[in-house]
């Protein structure tokens, strides 16, 4: 092997850097379960809160490796909520809303109501823009009438014109969509900040006006909703200075000394000294009582004055705007500053505010400022309502500025408040949360403002977009939602360990089986492989779910194949009496070509999983697609490593066992005569299929035709047809009720309320639907996880799957006909690939309602044919290959087509079927011991690579041979057809 020292070095630097990221995982774990320990509690339940506090004081210690808990954390191989419980939401802004907003009183026209409808509606080119839509909707409602006449308005001023050409007010439009995006996204990260999950994700969904946001260990999801879903409130108020308030910080000193001797005399922790946890019988507070006693002993000479001061600065740090403290200290400071006694040391208008992002303060520590905000009577002195505009810009020295317009409202009372504010700041506030606070300079008459500071162009564009938010009617809804309990997540990870173990047992204990010695060398190198893709994915930030274990197992059933090639490629090449070396160097040389077409087939697929796909499929797309560049370089180099060692000792070995020997030799099978017959199996399977989608249908998901969806358990077996009953009564709807994972558990699928937008639907939904199964007698039920997935968002998913799936064919088309340069190829692929597609549908639609687990058409559905599609090709690329060698034999010379195509189909049956079986031993592992998450999943991926091996061998093949014996009897006609040599160079041109 050339490189051979090349390879070594790269597989030690991968090994490094795999033991390098994943170590933090277990660093990470190792923390978390000291944390659950530090937490529990004689009864054996852990104490959350207590355990977060556990994790929160070393969040900014150096914890490994110089690197602080949080950084720790972040490096991790994270895992999804469906293994431990937590909450996904995606969040839509309507750019309907927003283009109400813009247009003003012309939004109420006809016209301009009829585009934005069909707009919303038209989802037959999901891939042209909202706008786009709208913009042609309203030209054919209104063509003589101009954009700039419907959104030249006063709030736009500035930007375009009743003269603006429409293509200026569409880029204005797009413009402003994609900034209210942004500030939704903004608005939304700051309120998860402030929610205190550890990790979550937030992100914007690329080319959609949607944001993700996936909260693991949330536990209580009506809170989420209410916190994502309420309107952002942007303020501005007055703040107080540290120089007025220096009674109440003298006070706060003193309180914070006399707890500190209070705590130090009775030895007990400061929330245990707090005004609730004691009381006198005359009603007074312990902690009052105490400090009334120790007030005659605490001096006022200067040792007292330190005291206090040290009490103070020793939880807060001076700060020009206020004071400040230590992100660990940020609870403790709260709970504090909620007293009643320390509240009452300050002004009655006086609220404390937190900045909105902390200040480095020194090697690993955070400072989160606190502002005192002036608010009268509860209420700030202006609402962001009165802004107009507000962009990002430089000053005359070019430094990065905020510039804002107010209407006209807002400049009186904008002229009023910097009047009395100059030199003062004034906080710029949303959700409750401080961005910024500026210094008034001086008065500012008009309305039209600077901001101005050590800004970034960065932080400018984010300030800007903060105070758009009161300007837009933008609201955010709550398109998809899912809910796992830490219950179902702790199952689904025992479920996933237990099948991933079982898988790679079963794959591990046939390969050795079937090629002995050698079969231990492929085990080397798949437990490798596995070694390597955890390790990508925690370097790259991967996140693990159930789907993706079911992924990691099913790419180590698919890895198998590239050593099966090489591993028959070397028997091929021994058969035909070559020494030792020179097969194994044959062997890999031979079947590298067919190793290359076939994972790039599977690639492409995934690659479109994972570009189409979100949740489970993304998750599966996730690990298949790197599970696959893995297994290459691992099959491809390290096995080659391994065997070649061995050589260099002077060892040989066979690549069978005794039981093995004999299999698959001097097979001679005939496909390709039966193929007719096999031709109308097919058509009479498809035939009953297509009566069963005409006259049963499928069972949709939710994932495509809205609604909700909740996974219900019983403490025993339950009655699906009771619960179904009893919920069509209360829900006055067509339930859907499956038994799901086990008879003691149900899976209820509602359009209950779906249309309904308000933020507490969710909630009454999931009342509604307690309510109904507490009517089960004596069996109590509870809801282990739900899923909710609205109107809008159901259509364009089911878009992207007919996108996806279609987009698999022709990218499949395109690189057959590449590699083997005949359309023949690429026909019989492709109609093998619809064959199985159709087949598989119609599975699903006979028999939905007979199996015990889902056989709804979903996203997981989706992404189990598209896997299907890649195995399939897998597969057929296989074959075709050897189809292709066999034609250029100069041994096959003379012999008729179908004589050739036979023994190629026969000189693969050994890989097809040493693969095959490896699969599907696999996926009947994922579909015993995965979980019933997945199951229905497990399940079509099953049947596909059953249906696409058949179709492999008694589809795809004859095809070929039809098309090609087409092509020579036309060729042949032309030979004969013939007359002249002028005629042939017509002909030929």
């Amino acid at each position: 092997m050339t490189n051979k020292n090349g390879i070594i070095g790269l597989t030690i630097v991968l090994a490094l850097i795999s033991v390098y990221y994943l170590s933090f995982t277990f660093v990470s774990r190792n923390i978390k379960a000291k944390a659950a320990a530090y937490a529990t509690g004689a009864n054996g339940e852990v104490d959350v809160a207590k355990k977060q506090h556990y994790i929160d004081s070393l969040w900014r210690e150096e914890v490994y490796l110089g690197q602080t808990l949080q950084q720790v954390m972040e490096r991790e191989l994270n895992l999804g909520l469906d293994l431990q419980g937590g909450m996904h939401v995606v969040l839509e802004v309507s750019p309907a809303d927003i283009l109400k907003g813009m247009a003003g009183g012309n939004a109420r026209s006809v016209a301009f109501q009829n585009a934005l409808k069909k707009a919303g509606e038209d989802k037959s080119a999901s891939n042209r823009t909202f706008i786009t839509r709208f913009v042609s909707a309203y030209k054919e409602a209104a063509p003589n009438t101009s954009l700039a006449s419907v959104f030249a308005t006063s709030a736009n001023r500035g930007k375009i014109s009743s003269n603006s050409s429409d293509a200026d007010v569409v880029k204005m439009l797009n413009t402003e969509i994609d900034g209210s995006i942004d500030r939704a996204f903004q608005i939304t990260q700051a309120r998860i900040d402030k929610f205190g999950v550890t990790n979550p994700n937030i992100q914007r969904l690329p080319g959609q006006n949607r944001v993700l946001v996936e909260l693991p260990g949330v536990d209580n999801p009506e809170r989420v909703r209410r916190l994502l879903s309420g309107a952002a409130k942007l303020e501005f108020s007055e703040v107080y200075l540290t120089n007025e308030l220096a009674a109440g910080l003298d006070g706060l000193g003193k309180y914070l000394a006399r707890q500190a001797e209070i705590q130090k005399n009775t030895s007990k922790p400061a929330a245990a000294a707090a005004p609730a946890d004691t009381t006198k019988k005359d009603g007074a507070s312990g902690l009052a009582a105490q400090l009334e006693q120790k007030s005659d002993s605490v001096k006022t000479d200067s040792s007292a004055l330190a005291a206090q001061s040290a009490a103070l600065t020793s939880l807060f740090v001076p700060m020009p705007q206020g004071l400040g403290v230590y992100l660990k200290d940020t609870a403790r400071a709260g709970e504090i500053l909620r007293r009643p006694e320390v509240r009452s040391m300050f002004p009655a208008d006086l609220v404390f505010m937190w900045d909105r992002k902390g200040m480095e303060a020194g090697t690993n520590q955070l400072i989160l400022p606190l502002y005192f905000i002036k608010k009268t009577n509860g209420e700030a002195a202006m609402e962001g309502d009165v802004i107009v505009d507000a962009t990002s810009d430089y000053d005359d020295r070019g430094r990065p500025e905020v510039t804002m317009r107010m209407n006209g409202e807002g400049a009186r009372k904008w002229r009023s408040l910097t009047a009395r504010s100059v030199g003062r700041p004034i906080a710029i506030i949303i959700d409750n949360l401080v961005y910024t606070a500026p210094t008034v300079q001086g008065e500012i008459p008009n309305g039209n403002s600077s901001i101005t500071g050590s800004f970034t162009i960065e932080e400018t564009k984010d300030m800007s977009n903060v105070l758009k938010a009161g300007k837009l009617p933008a609201p955010t809804h709550i398109v998809e939602e899912a809910v796992v309990g830490s219950s179902l997540g702790a199952e689904a990870i025992q479920d996933g360990l237990i099948s991933s173990a079982v898988g790679l047992l079963i794959v591990l204990v046939f390969m050795f089986a079937y090629y002995s010695k050698a079969g231990w060398v492929a085990d080397m190198a798949l437990l490798i492989n596995l070694f390597f893709l955890l390790g990508v994915m925690a370097s790259l930030g991967a996140v693990l779910t159930l789907s993706g274990i079911a992924g990691i197992v099913l790419s180590i059933g698919m890895a198998v194949d590239a050593n099966v090639l090489i591993y028959e490629g070397i028997k091929a090449e021994l058969a035909d009496g070559k020494p030792f070396v020179q097969a194994v160097r044959d062997g890999f040389k031979h079947s590298l070509t067919a190793i290359i077409d076939s994972n790039v087939t599977t690639l492409l697929t995934g690659i479109i999983l994972y570009t189409f796909g979100t949740g489970l499929v993304l998750g599966f797309a996730t690990t298949l697609v790197l599970g696959l560049l893995t297994s290459l370089f691992t099959a491809i180099f390290i096995t080659r490593l391994f065997i070649e060692n061995q050589i260099s000792k002077g060892k040989t070995f066979k690549f069978y066992s005794g039981l093995t020997k004999n299999w698959f030799q001097d097979n001679h099978f005939d496909f390709v005569s039966q193929r007719r017959r096999f031709y109308i199996i097919s058509s009479i399977i498809i035939a009953i299929g297509v009566g069963s989608f005409i006259f049963k249908g499928f069972g949709l998901g939710i994932d495509f035709k809205g609604g909700r969806s909740y996974v219900v358990r019983f403490d025993k077996s339950v009655d699906a047809d009771e619960v179904r009953t009893i919920l069509d009564e209360a829900l006055q709807s067509s339930t859907e009720v499956k038994t799901f994972g086990g008879l003691d558990q149900i899976k209820v699928t509602t359009p209950y309320l779906i249309d309904d937008p308000s933020p507490d639907a969710d909630q009454k939904a999931e009342t509604k639907i307690m309510e109904s199964i507490s009517k089960v007698k004596d069996n109590k039920g509870k809801i282990v996880s739900s899923s909710k997935v609205g109107p809008t968002m159901a259509k364009d998913t089911l878009w992207s799957a007919v996108y996806a799936v279609i987009l698999a064919l022709i990218a499949n088309f395109i690189y057959i006909f590449i590699r083997f340069k005949r359309v023949a190829f690429s026909y019989g692929a492709v109609f093998s690939l619809a064959h199985d597609v159709v087949i598989i549908l119609a599975i699903f639609s006979l028999f939905n309602g007979w199996l015990p687990w889902s056989l709804d058409i979903d996203q997981a559905f989706i992404g189990a044919i598209l896997t299907m599609i890649g195995y399939s090709m897998n597969d057929t690329v296989v074959i075709y290959d050897r189809i292709r060698d066999y034609l250029k034999d100069d041994k096959a010379r003379g012999q008729s087509l179908p004589t050739i195509i036979n023994n190629a189909l026969n000189s693969t049956l050994s890989r097809t079927a040493v693969t095959g079986i490896s699969v599907i031993l696999v996926l009947i592992v994922l579909m015993i011991f995965g979980g019933a998450v997945i199951r229905g999943f497990t399940f079509c991926m099953l049947l596909g690579v059953i249906v696409g091996t058949y179709s492999s061998l008694f589809v795809a093949a004859p095809i070929v041979v039809d098309l090609l014996q087409r092509d020579q009897r036309k060729e042949s006609a032309l030979a004969v057809a013939e007359p002249t040599p002028a005629a042939a160079k017509k002909i030929k041109a």
